[in-house]
């Protein structure tokens, strides 16, 4: 250990309290913070805790996670509350940041289990300065460097968006059935319904429950993908996928339509279309992944495109040599949407890893020398 240095238990340098409260402590016309271990920011009208404090949810998908919090508030019965902190508060908090998960919560948790219990905090050691303005040097580093990477990520997942936008707002363009500007020739594009231009095989799916599969290689399909692997198989062809049911129908976060091929099997939670060409499936697909279908589905908590709604959706449907035009540039234009994102994305990668070596290098004390700080 680097020499001016020392390592603490974290239970000997801090407190480690719980919230008293359930989720219904919290009231509208509160005005002091109450946390949950899913973080919100809901209100109450009274507090328990004040000052500079460190927040850990214990249970839920943000267990191993760490919050900083200069106030006062309180907190959820599952939420710890680290405080009365003697060595300074922000140095804790990173150091917190950059191994409480891969060093306490790895080792005492399963990935179903995601629970922390006090147990977790006994163990673990704190390496710091002796010197308290050696440990305020290198938060005020880490946040100057943390602040500079998070603009840069701000800055290219906003780049990924415009990227997405573009994209959408091409899709748009094309399949614009008039007006100046619209794709080639598309103020002669017959118009029809979907049930026109394909053959619902819906009637040959089979569902089976996760009990009765027996597993193997062919894919098995649900509303938005594979979601299994089986023994057997229901279609042996090309055909396009459209999910029926799901959240996603409406929030529309990735796509509802996708073609599959060979053998496969699918079940009720996805419309089974064929076509009598892969290009009228291709464009088909870039077409419904393009646009809203709010108007044809059914129940809002649980929405539904049923068979007779999808059947009745109004589609383009140029001629073929239009159609594949059409696809042409969508492929090169996804193709460049998908490479510049997995740039943009390897980018954001990278300055997460630059996060955890300043870290490293912060906590093996490399970045502040005792003799800077006196």
């Amino acid at each position: 250990m680097k020499e001016g240095w020392v390592k603490e238990k974290l239970v000997n340098v801090s407190s480690i309290q719980t919230g008293k409260h359930d989720a219904n402590h919290s009231v509208l016309n509160g005005k002091y913070r109450f946390y949950t271990c899913a973080f919100d920011h809901l209100l109450c009208d009274t507090y328990r805790f004040e000052g500079e404090c460190l927040i850990l949810p214990g249970n839920g998908v943000n267990v191993g996670e760490v919050f900083y919090y200069n106030g006062k508030f309180d907190a959820y019965q599952r939420t710890y509350v680290i405080n009365k902190i003697n060595i300074y508060p922000k140095y804790l908090y990173y150091h917190l940041k950059f191994s409480w998960r891969d060093v306490n919560l790895n080792k005492q948790f399963g990935s179903a289990t995601n629970f922390l219990k006090i147990g977790n905090f006994k163990d673990y050691d704190v390496r710091y300065p002796k010197s308290l303005p050696e440990q305020k040097q290198i938060v005020a580093i880490l946040d100057q460097a943390f602040a500079a990477i998070d603009q840069a990520k701000a800055n290219i997942e906003k780049n990924i968006e415009n990227a997405k936008e573009l994209f959408q707002s091409k899709l748009n363009e094309i399949f614009s059935q008039s007006g100046e500007g619209s794709a080639e020739g598309a103020d002669k594009w017959e118009k029809k319904t979907l049930g026109e231009v394909c053959e619902n095989l819906d009637s040959k799916r089979v569902p089976i429950t996760k009990s009765k599969r027996i597993e193997g290689e062919i894919p098995y399909y649900g509303a938005s993908g594979i979601v299994d692997y089986v023994e057997n198989y229901l279609f042996d062809e090309e055909l396009l996928l459209v999910s029926e049911d799901g959240a996603n129908l409406l929030a529309r976060t990735y796509p509802i339509a996708f073609s599959i091929s060979g053998k496969t099997w699918v079940n009720n939670h996805a419309h089974v279309l064929r076509f009598k060409n892969m290009t009228s499936q291709i464009f088909i697909e870039y077409y419904l992944n393009s646009i809203k279908l709010d108007d044809y589905i059914s129940g809002m908590a649980q929405p539904k495109l049923n068979q007779k709604k999808l059947n009745s959706i109004a589609v383009p449907f140029p001629t073929l040599d239009i159609q594949e035009k059409i696809i042409f540039f969508l492929q090169r234009l996804s193709d460049y949407k998908s490479n510049l994102i997995e740039s943009y994305e390897h980018k954001i990668s990278s300055l997460e890893e630059l996060k955890k070596s300043i870290l490293q290098k912060a906590f093996a004390g490399e970045l502040t020398s005792p003799e800077r700080t006196k």
